[in-house]
């Protein structure tokens, strides 16, 4: 495996590249998109904690952060390059140019941290540019964020195909994410109520329920049972535009997004209309390298 930090130094030799873009601390929601990747002649694992995407007084400077261990887990996992460039590599002096998809940016996430999906859009679309993978891999825990960049190809034209991936879950259905390492105990223990309500609403679907309004209440009156959790928002959202929904018609994610402790959870959702009504994702049959649920 090699580890590059200028974009001039990823030479593929041809070969079709599946991209995996991450923002380091890997867990296995990350080691699973690697896995997916090597559908692809060779796997390229970018690792930077992008700026652009946190606003003031978010939690830049407190994210995780061990290369060395992402190293070792990326080539378990069957990375062949990782790219880690320096702040100045993405942005040199003076960034004049960002990429911003409004419509799609100013709901959910969006609404609560403004400029985040600039951000978000803006480093991706230089990952695509200096890497020009063939295929790049998304986990759908951050359902919006996948909405963007799927939109954001198709108006730039870029050739690349966008997988989205299955949520990855804790033993304890509680989504992985690096900021899970920042939980307290009380906090931990209580964040497990998100995955219970997201069941709740697939349970109702299942049984025929399609009115958003009762699913987004059936979400929201679990999670008020756990005193420690605030959610900021919960939505049931059309898959692809993002528009809020009266009833369950279409491809569509309900997203939940709460506070615990100071730390900011995302978890969704996914409903289909056809086949398989409902997405959770997939639960570890062991603790997760995050930390014992």
């Amino acid at each position: 495996m090699r580890v590059v930090s200028r974009f001039e130094e990823l030479a593929t030799e041809g070969r079709e590249v599946g991209l995996v873009p991450t923002m380091g601390y890997l867990h296995e929601g990350h080691l699973s998109l690697i896995e997916r990747a090597a559908e692809c002649e060779a796997v390229v694992v970018s690792i930077f904690v992008n700026p652009l995407q946190f606003g003031p007084g978010e939690d830049l400077g407190d994210y995780p952060r061990d290369f060395e261990r992402d190293l070792e887990l990326a080539e378990q996992a069957g990375a062949d390059v990782i790219f880690a460039p320096s702040a100045e590599e993405m942005y040199p002096e003076p960034l004049l140019t960002r990429v911003s998809i409004p419509d799609l940016s100013h709901q959910m996430e969006g609404r609560m941290r403004p400029g985040h999906f600039d951000g978000v859009a803006t480093v991706v679309t230089k990952l695509l540019a200096g890497i020009r993978p063939r295929r790049a891999y998304f986990g759908r825990k951050d359902a919006q964020q996948l909405a963007v960049v799927g939109r954001l190809v198709k108006d730039l034209s870029f050739p690349v195909t966008i997988v989205g991936c299955p949520i990855v879950r804790d033993q304890d259905g509680l989504a992985l994410s690096s900021r899970n390492r920042r939980l307290g105990g009380k906090e931990r223990a209580a964040a497990a109520v998100i995955f219970k309500a997201l069941q709740a609403a697939g349970k109702a679907v299942i049984g025929g329920e399609r009115e958003a309004g009762v699913l987004c209440q059936l979400v929201s009156d679990s999670l008020g049972a756990a005193p420690l959790l605030k959610p900021d928002y919960v939505e049931l959202v059309d898959a692809t535009s993002l528009q809020p929904l009266v009833e369950l018609d279409r491809p569509s994610f309900l997203a939940v997004a709460v506070n615990a402790g100071g730390v900011r959870l995302l978890d969704n959702i996914h409903f289909f209309v056809e086949g398989e009504m409902i997405d959770l994702g997939r639960v570890l049959s062991r603790p997760s390298i995050l930390g014992a649920a």
